[in-house]
């Protein structure tokens, strides 16, 4: 109790926010020994991989004003340590932008911890040019890389459910933060846990050392991937299809819109319910357009308006969804299929704009582990090169970094969790820059080769084969079952070969560093709690515990010619998978067999 005492003491005199203040007063003299109370008080919100994202509210394991600020407490010291030890010129410099999220009975919102923040790093003597309105993800990492700023922090919880927010950080390779910052900023967290003073944000944009960059930033940032990205402004501009596009009541659509000014297309028909930012997302129960049912109002929208495509943005519009509606039947593309068809966009126009050249060792597409294979099989047949990273645009974006460093092009990254990132403005995922992207390629596609999307993914899968994939998870509240899984398959390094009849050909286990495949067994990429198994007929598994939720996640993929027989045989291989290798009933899953 004397800890829960002093916590609460703490508490209420470092919050600035009377609401959450009285929030948790109220709950801790109702009960102060309630486990509401008790992990409200003695436990925090983890800074960990993507920098903080939770519930809002009061207490230390809720997002809110204090553990805002002393989230930014921590990465402002690091920064200036970093900056320091780098023997640099002149101040630090932060971007600072945020979403539409809110939550008005507490006085929270993603404005108001932004605010926050530039009063932190102004405190600190750093540079914090704070974008003006809500402001769309990618603009941050772009403005961090070009202008070679020391960090990047976006306010939003980008799809997840309404109640609530994130803290995200971006490092000066113009990335999210992989080890050992977020260690390190973890760190210096801790040892900055009381405010540094008694902060203002309503006075913080008077502030001499508070920029606003967001008149620049803009005009930069569309002429920085119009100059890149768009190749038919002309022939765009002649165009008579119609594109729906929805922003999911996120902060997409002002920048999505001007995308499409930029590339000369014609204007998108908007799906009304859902164009403004509204941060109780009243017409989806989860503002993610991958989820079941939160694309119905735009699939109403193109049949009511006679298109054929609709686009649409993830609330933090950095990510992209598209389906295709033709002869009275939908398509909807998943996350690997948006990445192959844009991967073979820019390849396509990567080898237009260079007709003389014939080698292109130094010309690379990426994606993450657990994203489709095909774009392997696209790059070794087309002659240029692949690699795959962990899961997670950071590793994408800071391998491009290193690649870049080498004088490498890197010209496209994807992850199957339909992120994407067109050409090299920006070292993240960019649902902006890639709708106006995927919709040219739609205009042309119609008008050069006379094929509608689907029709010319098609041509891809007959060309490279039909790679189709099975993912899906287990859910276990049982940690010790999670762990018992992977140590069962890991059997202490003597790993299997077979599971029911199917022959496995290689196994990669980052954890151990481990990969049968390479001349000295040694994996290529960095440690972590992946197993990834190729079997003998091509299909390749991986499974990993979800960093977020109480899933392990699993990742099936089967190329072949012939697609019905290709999805026969993925699913029998998924249902022994499944069954032999996570043995659900045994171990008290929830579970589903396709």
């Amino acid at each position: 109790t004397m800890a829960v005492t002093d916590s609460f003491a703490d508490y209420c005199a470092w919050d600035p926010n009377p609401k959450t203040v009285q929030e948790v007063k109220g709950l801790y003299e109702k009960d102060s020994k309630s486990p509401e109370v008790v992990a409200r008080l003695t436990t925090r919100l983890e800074f960990g991989t993507a920098g903080l994202r939770g519930p809002m509210g009061g207490g230390f394991n809720r997002m809110n004003d204090l553990t805002v600020i002393q989230a930014t407490q921590g990465l402002c010291a690091y920064v200036k340590k970093c900056f320091e030890e780098a023997k640099r010129d002149g101040k630090p410099r932060i971007a600072i932008a945020y979403d539409h999220r809110s939550l008005k009975s507490l006085d929270l919102s993603s404005k108001r911890f932004a605010e926050y923040a530039a009063c932190v790093c102004v405190e600190a003597g750093i540079e914090a040019h704070l974008m003006r309105g809500f402001t769309a993800t990618p603009l941050v990492p772009f403005l961090v890389k070009h202008f070679g700023m020391d960090a990047g922090i976006v306010v939003t919880a980008s799809h997840n459910p309404k109640e609530d927010n994130g803290f995200k950080v971006y490092w000066s390779t113009g990335s999210q933060i992989v080890p050992p910052h977020d260690r390190n900023i973890k760190a210096a967290i801790d040892e900055n846990l009381k405010p540094w003073a008694a902060y203002d944000p309503d006075a913080v944009a008077r502030n001499a050392l508070c920029l606003d960059p967001t008149e620049k930033a803009l005009e930069l940032y569309f002429s920085a991937i119009t100059a890149g990205m768009c190749r038919f402004p002309k022939e765009n501009k002649a165009s008579t299809t119609k594109i729906v596009y929805t922003a999911m009541h996120g902060v997409g659509e002002r920048f999505t819109k001007k995308a499409f000014e930029c590339f000369n297309l014609p204007a998108f028909v908007s799906v009304k319910e859902q164009s403004l930012p509204d941060p109780e997302f009243p017409t989806v129960k989860f503002p993610n357009p991958e989820e079941q049912g939160a694309d119905v109002l735009a699939m109403k929208t193109v049949e009511a308006c006679g298109a054929r495509l609709y686009l649409a943005n993830d609330p933090d519009a950095d990510r992209l969804a598209a389906a295709e509606f033709q002869n009275g039947t939908w398509t909807k593309f998943s996350g690997n299929e948006i990445g192959i068809l844009l991967a073979d966009w820019q390849w396509r126009m990567y080898k237009a704009a260079h007709p003389d050249q014939k080698d292109f060792s130094n010309v690379y597409m990426l994606n993450s582990t657990v994203s489709s294979k095909m774009l392997r099989a696209y790059a070794a047949k087309n002659g240029f090169q692949y690699r795959d990273t962990l899961t997670g645009f950071k590793w994408m974006g800071n391998t491009a970094y290193d690649l870049a460093k080498e004088g490498k092009e890197v010209i496209f990254m994807f992850e199957e969790a339909i992120g994407f990132c067109v050409g090299d403005a920006v070292r993240d995922k960019d649902g902006v820059c890639a709708a106006a992207v995927f919709a040219e390629m739609a205009l042309w596609l119609e008008r050069e080769k006379k094929v509608s999307v689907s029709e010319h993914l098609k041509s891809l899968y007959e060309e490279y084969g039909y790679y189709l994939s099975h993912n899906y998870y287990v859910r276990s509240n049982d940690q010790a079952v999670m762990a018992r899984i992977f140590a069962r398959l890991r059997n202490e390094g003597r790993y299997w070969f077979r599971c029911g009849s199917y022959t496995i050909r290689s196994i990669r286990d980052l954890k151990a560093g481990y990969d049968s495949s390479t001349a000295d067994q040694k994996a290529l990429l960095p440690a972590s709690n992946v197993l990834t198994y190729e079997f003998a007929n091509g299909c390749v598994l991986t499974l990993r515990p979800s960093g977020t939720e109480p899933k392990l996640k699993y990742y099936i993929e089967l190329s072949g010619d012939d697609p019905k027989k290709t999805t026969e045989e993925l699913h029998a291989m998924a249902r022994v998978i499944i069954l032999e290798m996570l043995q659900p009933e045994e171990n008290g899953l929830s579970y589903k067999l396709p």
